[in-house]
């Protein structure tokens, strides 16, 4: 099924020091609801100020987007985090994120978790777990974004969480539904043509084409333009424009109903 008001979400905040990554500042333009990082994987206090002045000046809802304690890895190197550990971790992420947006004037009301520890909470029900616990214990009005059908979403819909599905407009999908892996050639989409007939394809409620030509249904509420893509401001302002032209609009999840 078609969907009319979709939200289009993308990361922001991993710029560190003097070391700048992704344009916020044009793709805050562009999006509904910018997954924040919380300086675990990438960003220092400095730049989550700043991103979440930009969300908040530019009305786009916050989401912290936490991740394993993994700066050098950028977040994408699974740890085996005992399940206490990584709730406190997370914790602590939400906490100070929502820190710096309340001093901006807004809040965080989701949560995404990054790289590794979003795919870990597909299928590890010990980290999945432990991130529904730190929210629900921070937070029970916060939604959960993460992939359909994966135990981090069950977790917070058995616990009364809003369980948000998000689709992929810039990543390759493998016939499971999962993501192809970022060390496989063609993980991650470039093409604007290919970007296009994907999110088409998730508007009109087809389902996205595997790696293995396959067709996977995806039901998605979100999608998402990853901030450090090549072109992501031209990429997210190309989904925008696939929404458009299949009659939707681009609306934060956080500002519908559940």
């Amino acid at each position: 099924m078609a969907v009319p008001v979709i939200d289009l979400n993308a990361d922001l905040g991993e710029s560190f020091g003097r070391w700048t990554l992704g344009d916020d500042a044009a793709l805050i333009e562009v999006i509904s609801s910018a997954n924040i990082a919380c300086g675990f994987h990438a960003g220092d206090p400095s730049t989550l100020r700043r991103s979440c002045e930009l969300a908040a000046g530019a009305g786009v809802a916050i989401g912290a987007q936490v991740a394993y304690r993994d700066l050098a890895g950028f977040g994408r190197r699974f740890i085996d985090v005992a399940p206490d550990e990584l709730r406190d971790d997370v914790l602590y992420q939400l906490g100070a994120l929502d820190g710096f947006a309340r001093a901006a004037g807004s809040r965080v009301t989701y949560l995404k978790p990054h790289g590794a520890l979003y795919h870990a909470a597909v299928g590890n029900a010990g980290q999945a777990k432990a991130i529904v616990d730190a929210v629900r214990t921070y937070d029970p009005t916060l939604a959960v974004l993460g992939q359909p059908g994966s135990l981090l979403l069950k977790e917070a819909a058995a616990v009364g969480l809003r369980a948000v599905p998000e689709a992929f407009a810039d990543r390759q999908y493998t016939a499971d539904g999962g993501l192809l892996s970022r060390s496989r050639p063609g993980a991650v989409l470039t093409d604007q043509a290919r970007i296009a007939e994907q999110v088409q394809r998730l508007m009109a409620g087809e389902g996205v084409i595997a790696d293995d030509g396959s067709v996977v249904p995806v039901s998605a509420e979100s999608i998402c333009v990853h901030g450090d893509t090549p072109g992501a401001v031209e990429i997210a302002k190309t989904v925008r424009t696939v929404i458009a032209a299949s009659g939707g609009s681009v609306q934060a999840f956080t500002n519908l109903p559940s």
